[in-house]
């Protein structure tokens, strides 16, 4: 029997993004731009690419511009009309969703990755779904979770992201057990949160991209608090395995990770050195500055 379609895709966007205040003081952490596009964008754009075509953001307090930013602007279509800029008008309609095609709900008190996808069980329903965390920027030829929905008609049941990461900060990440690390896709054997420096059972840390089963949201229901007093998803994930088999699908790209400053930058070049409408001056620009006798 066919796995079901992917149709839905869930986005947790409540987070406070401490991390770069003051920036984040009035502007959400996702609408900080990687290039000229918001870092919610790219990840919206990956979802689409691996045809998701129902977006669910789970937001929180002060997060309307992500509201606004995928809302119809009759002010600003009418005025790009005036002035002819045809190729912005286009592009912009390109990226808003169709009419229904996303959905707001609020995660009221910060509980924890596992309690923001639990938030949007009511617009999921009974079906399977993805779930891509906005700070982490997947960076490949091929999108990963057209990778992952590859994968999935395959394997079926639950799929999970993974890359491999330096031994020595496997504690700083939710890693996987599989049982052939050398293959692209594998079953998970077992699965822990930052587990202790030279316990973990490989190095292949959970990326945020999933593919989960909606069974996840009966489990999220009953969890007790995990790490840090917060309900953890890697958590139900485990718990979910010894009913459901989980895949990893190892990620043949690069990840940004967007909620530190150092991912954020590099992101921003590397998304930029993309653009042949960028390239060589942002070269030139970056020789010039290492070159500086000032550094």
């Amino acid at each position: 029997m066919a796995s079901p379609r992917i149709r839905k895709a869930i986005f947790p966007v409540a987070g406070l993004g401490t991390r770069f205040l003051p920036a984040t003081k009035a502007v959400p952490k996702e609408m900080l731009t990687v290039v000229d596009r918001p870092v919610i964008q790219h990840v919206v754009d990956e979802a689409k690419a691996a045809g998701v075509d129902q977006f669910v953001f789970v937001t929180g307090r002060n997060k309307g511009a992500i509201e606004d930013h995928f809302d119809y602007q009759f002010e600003l279509e009418r005025t790009l009309l005036e002035r002819g800029k045809d190729k912005e008008r286009i592009a912009l309609a390109h990226d808003q969703p169709g009419a229904g095609n996303a959905s707001f709900t609020r995660q009221q008190m910060p509980l924890g990755l596992g309690h923001a996808v639990w938030c949007a069980r009511e617009l999921i329903g009974h079906e399977p779904f993805a779930l891509l965390l906005p700070d982490m920027l997947h960076h490949a030829k091929t999108p990963c979770l057209a990778t992952m929905m590859a994968a999935y008609e395959k394997t079926g049941g639950n799929v999970v992201a993974v890359s491999p990461v330096p031994e020595d900060q496997t504690h700083l990440y939710g890693i996987v057990g599989v049982e052939d690390a050398r293959q692209g896709i594998s079953r998970i054997t077992t699965m822990i949160e930052k587990p202790p420096q030279g316990t973990a059972p490989s190095n292949l840390h959970i990326t945020g991209r999933y593919i989960l089963d909606p069974e996840i949201f009966e489990i999220l229901a009953e969890q007790e608090p995990g790490a840090g007093g917060e309900v953890q998803l890697t958590d139900a994930m485990v718990a979910l395995m010894q009913r459901q088999p989980f895949h990893a699908v190892t990620f043949d790209g690069d990840i940004y990770d967007c909620g530190s400053k150092i991912g954020f930058l590099a992101a921003n070049i590397a998304y930029a050195l993309e653009r042949s409408d960028l390239r060589g001056a942002l070269r030139s620009e970056i020789d010039r500055l290492t070159s500086s006798t000032k550094l």
